[in-house]
């Protein structure tokens, strides 16, 4: 992988146009940079034949696999080796910058290493194009069947970049083809050597979002997507109990630093949930909790977005109740402890089916008068703790 990214980077620095200028003068040779990048990319054809079929893996075939991948290698050796000889023997004098290929079509020596270097590159395209498509449908199919990991479903979208990459690639070869074919019959049909520059950029943009997705799509999904999606969907939630809270004796909130992951960020989102939580315990009524969750199970929602919609309704009446200082008593607020302790055990994702359900909910109001009493500190009176 690390082979092929350089010599993608490297076919492009050395057909820019300056670049080329300057290596002709390093090298004291004229238009030295045609054979130089036409070397790079049958090294880069070759290098993706190679990689696709090393990620395949398949144990059932190592062996002929192994015995593919040399003869590719030796093949497309002994096509760099030609091209080199063939620009040796024949004469290039006018440095051609941008129409190397059309210009220098009839020379003798010159048109069989611009035919050689064009089928190489083309050969290798449509048979990377041929064996990703095959691929792709082989994963769609097992997609079909049973559900697929992540690092599967991100192979199966790298493998349909890259077979439109390499579809890119075959137009480019047919059409330098096309237009090096139109000067031997003697038209000039430049235009479409100048089009094909721009198929290059196409397929080279396109290619490397294929090979780079199975690599870092995995790393992107479970380390960025997934913990920035639960970071924001638990913002209802963490607006809802998470009240910060300062004094004296009085725990603050975690905040979190400017470079923050989006795992450190989930991370830091969910302790400050849960002390929030702490905080409205001695406003949780476990008769409320039952009761939306009895209503979730009528209007058909299964168990775990039940037990989810049930603790939501809670603790948004908890948020109620506290703003009107009305506590619960201790044994409805022990019992609906033990009941959110009960639900994390057997659902890992509780607080992010509680956030979803809570838009759901009706608006909540103070369920009981406003409580008297005060502790001897000032503190909101808590419920007794339950290990």
């Amino acid at each position: 992988m690390n082979a092929l990214l350089a010599m993608a980077c490297a076919a492009f620095a050395f057909s820019a146009p300056p670049t080329i200028v300057f290596v002709n003068r390093f090298t004291g040779v004229s238009n030295f940079s045609a054979p130089f990048v036409y070397c790079i990319l049958c090294a880069y054809s070759c290098a993706c034949l190679v990689l696709v079929e090393n990620w395949r893996e398949d144990s059932r075939v190592e062996t002929r696999s192994r015995r593919r991948v040399r003869a590719w290698v030796v093949a497309y050796g002994l096509v760099i080796v030609a091209i080199i000889g063939c620009f040796i023997a024949g004469e290039a004098p006018v440095e051609r910058l941008l129409d190397f290929d059309t210009y220098y079509a009839t020379t003798p020596f010159i048109r069989e290493m611009l035919v050689l270097y064009m089928l190489a590159h083309t050969v290798a395209a449509f048979a990377t194009t041929v064996v990703c498509w095959r691929w792709a449908l082989d994963m769609s199919r097992e997609t079909r069947k049973a559900a697929v990991s992540t690092s599967a479903r991100s192979l199966q979208i790298g493998l349909v970049f890259l077979v439109f990459g390499f579809l890119v690639n075959v137009v480019f070869g047919a059409v330098k083809l096309i237009a090096v074919g139109a000067r031997w019959a003697g038209h000039d049909w430049d235009v479409l050597n100048r089009m094909a520059g721009s198929f290059i950029s196409l397929n080279a943009g396109v290619c490397m979002c294929g090979f780079l997705l199975p690599v870092f799509g995995p790393w992107l999904l479970e380390r960025v997507w997934r913990p920035w999606r639960s970071f924001s969907t638990l913002r209802p939630l963490s607006e809802l109990v998470g009240t910060p809270v300062t004094g004296p004796g009085k725990q603050m909130f975690l905040t979190t630093p400017w470079y923050s992951s989006p795992e450190q960020l989930l991370m830091y989102r969910l302790t400050n949930i849960r002390d929030a939580m702490l905080r409205l315990r001695a406003y949780c009524d476990d008769d409320v909790r039952e009761a939306a969750r009895q209503e979730a199970v009528a209007r058909g929602a299964d168990e775990q977005d039940a037990v989810a919609t049930g603790l939501a309704a809670m603790f948004k009446a908890a948020a109620a109740d506290r703003a009107g200082k009305s506590p619960a008593g201790a044994d409805q607020s022990s019992r609906a402890a033990q009941a959110l302790r009960a639900a994390e055990v057997e659902d890992r994702g509780l607080m992010t089916r509680m956030a979803r359900a809570l838009p759901g909910l009706p608006p909540a109001r103070p369920s009981r008068p406003a409580a008297t009493a005060v502790t001897v500190d000032g503190t909101e009176p808590q419920a007794a703790v339950v290990e």
